[in-house]
């Protein structure tokens, strides 16, 4: 029997798992079998994306898991993401149509908008990871003049069409959130981030819970997720000593029995923030997922939280050729 997963209500009224799966950087070749075995240990939010390249495949990991009656499609919560050459109204829709088809789980559970940036269309089977770019070999990058309005109100026909129950945002900041709601039909029911105790963000995250949307962590390890990419994307990642290494990192999880990842992930997920660590090792997707069993003391989060340096690695103004200073 798999433990049962701690959830938070989204504005839409929808529940979403506390913590999940990051499929960012699962190959698409293992995806299947890795979400899969996920789903044995006990994860039902599994987090993807049309630049992540393994939609599909992870779509079959969760139907082989239905088909041998492991779980329900309803016990299952699927986060994927809008890229950005697809934000005109006329992409979004369609393009929110193909990610639903290669999943084939019927309907998508939460749609967010990857960044709040437009770049120029481009054929769907002629992007491939790294989406950035235009041009792969040359590394350039277009703009398109989409406003942000034009792919919200796009993404409210998604879930008029059946096809996402819950519509979010990601990368984003306090000036979307604002201008986004003069004008929001459907809520936005989560705010997904960069957000370790290098990156805390405390004034975003609280305006996030004045305004009842959820936050979403990604790198809840900070350097950790990025030591392993090329070196234009790891080398702030390389300047800082790794979060499992900070003394009161260590010493809350002496002081627990648990492991600093745990830890990390308890930081976060103790205020309410949702997690989706990713891991091919069945001792720490255990692990991992256990990140709700135990608490922090007040003190501990707060010394953990001091670490904030203001320091984003996942940022396209510091990493690409000709950078997009989406975060300035």
């Amino acid at each position: 029997m798999a433990p049962s997963v701690d959830t938070v209500t989204l504005a839409s009224g929808h529940k979403m798992p506390l913590v999940g799966f990051g499929l960012w950087k699962v190959p698409a070749d293992k995806a299947a079998d890795i979400v899969y075995n996920a789903i044995k240990v006990g994860y039902r939010l599994f987090d993807g994306a049309y630049d992540y390249q393994n939609e599909h495949e992870a779509g079959l990991g969760i139907k082989r898991a239905i088909h041998e009656g492991l779980v329900k499609r309803e016990d299952i919560f699927v986060t994927t993401k809008l890229w950005n050459n697809y934000h005109a109204k006329e992409h979004a829709l369609a393009m929110a149509k193909a990610q639903n088809d290669a999943w084939g789980l019927g309907y998508i559970d939460l749609y967010l908008m990857h960044f709040p940036i437009a770049l120029k269309y481009i054929e769907p089977e002629k992007l491939r990871y790294p989406g950035w770019w235009m041009d792969a070999e040359q590394k350039t990058i277009e703009r398109a003049n989409v406003p942000l309005k034009e792919t919200w109100e796009a993404l409210e026909q998604v879930v008029d069409a059946g096809i996402a129950k819950s519509i979010g945002i990601s990368n984003a900041q306090a000036q979307t959130i604002y201008d986004i709601q003069t004008y929001a039909r459907h809520p936005i029911s989560s705010l997904q981030i960069e957000h370790h105790p290098y990156l805390v963000q405390p004034d975003l995250v609280e305006l996030a819970r004045e305004e009842k949307i959820v936050i979403t962590a990604y790198s809840s390890f900070g350097p950790q997720s990025f030591l392993e990419l090329p070196p234009a994307f790891r080398k702030r990642s390389e300047t800082v000593p790794t979060l499992f290494e900070v003394d009161v990192v260590k010493k809350a999880a002496q002081r627990t029995g648990k492991t600093p990842a745990q830890v990390l992930l308890r930081w976060a997920t103790q205020r309410n923030i949702a997690v989706i660590p990713k891991s091919n090792n069945v001792n720490r997707l255990q692990q991992n997922l256990e990140a709700t069993d135990f608490d922090l003391t007040d003190a501990e989060i707060e010394a953990i939280s001091a670490l904030d340096k203001g320091l984003r690695f996942n940022d396209p103004g510091f990493y690409l050729d000709k950078p997009l200073r989406i975060f300035a």
